[in-house]
């Protein structure tokens, strides 16, 4: 069952460029709040500032403490699944976690429970958020890096970010045979033949995928890629590296040899500007099983 909360609150320091500006001018204008979200703060008049009911047009100073109600449905009934997640980063607005193969991003319908955003609920125990939500996703059997919201308004400015690429996400790959590197630019769409299966189709979305060489080993004819997305379309990289006659090691889907028991495909690295302190957010996540072990 969800219920509304109203009694938690986020906390955001003012920045130096937010220097002056109205409560309504930083909301809806820098941050983009959502005009239904907005209306019921005006409403409610819940906003503070150093503690203090603030209104929108109240002038805000550098250093200044702004605080905004949490008004969002919260699933305080989330079953925990009993796996321990690698926390990469963590603050009060977002979280960053290092994803194992073998499990979804999150539930698919309620009875589900052993994906990630259950593990997480484990993980984080007595300081979990149940308002958690994901940036993106990765398939199944991909490992790496994936990127929560704790709350609306910071989901709200992510999504944006990842819309417009100002949340850079790079990934290692293995591939067969011996790569040269490039930009891979083709529609992707689904392939009416098989259920999950995707494909290049003049009919589908647009789909841009760029990649250099790392190394390529010649005895067992495989090269390590480092791959960086324009679009996040299902199963980008594995389409596109089949495509041009690369498919991943692992991959059977996609053509892929079984020289590995997944598709050898990590999310290794991402870059971003923190939508609230505004300080440069780089992480990087290593290796949670023995897939660089394919170049020994």
């Amino acid at each position: 069952m969800q219920e509304k909360h109203q009694t938690k609150f986020t906390q955001i320091n003012i920045q130096k460029p937010w220097d002056g500006k109205t409560i309504e001018e930083l909301i809806t204008k820098n941050w983009r709040v959502p005009k239904k979200l907005v209306h019921q703060l005006r409403m409610e008049k819940s906003i503070r500032v150093n503690s203090e009911v603030a209104n929108f047009s109240k002038r805000l100073a550098f250093g200044d403490r702004l605080s905004l109600p949490i008004l969002e449905e919260r699933d305080e009934h989330r079953r925990k699944y009993p796996l321990r997640i690698d926390v990469l980063y963590e603050d009060d607005h977002l979280l960053i976690v290092n994803k194992p193969a073998g499990i979804k991003t999150h539930p698919n319908h309620p009875e589900e429970y052993d994906t990630l955003v259950n593990a997480i609920a484990y993980t984080l125990g007595n300081r979990r958020d149940d308002s958690i939500s994901p940036i993106h996703r990765l398939d199944q059997d991909t490992t790496g890096i994936v990127l929560f919201a704790k709350h609306i308004y910071m989901k709200t400015m992510l999504d944006r970010m990842l819309e417009e690429r100002n949340i850079r996400r790079t990934y290692v790959a293995y591939v067969q045979g011996k790569g040269k590197g490039g930009t891979i630019e083709a529609n992707i769409g689904r392939d009416r033949h098989h259920p999950t299966r995707r494909r290049v189709s003049s009919t589908g979305k647009r789909a841009v995928t760029h990649y250099s060489v790392i190394r390529y080993h010649s005895q067992k004819n495989i090269t390590e890629i480092r791959c960086h997305l324009d679009t996040g379309r299902t199963h980008q990289i594995r389409v596109h590296l089949a495509h041009i006659g690369h498919p991943l090691v692992g991959d059977r889907l996609y053509g892929g040899k079984s020289m590995f028991h997944r598709q050898a495909l990590h999310a290794n690295r991402i870059v971003f500007i923190h939508p609230f302190t505004l300080e440069k957010i780089d992480i990087q996540a290593p290796f949670l099983d023995d897939m660089d072990q394919l170049f020994i």
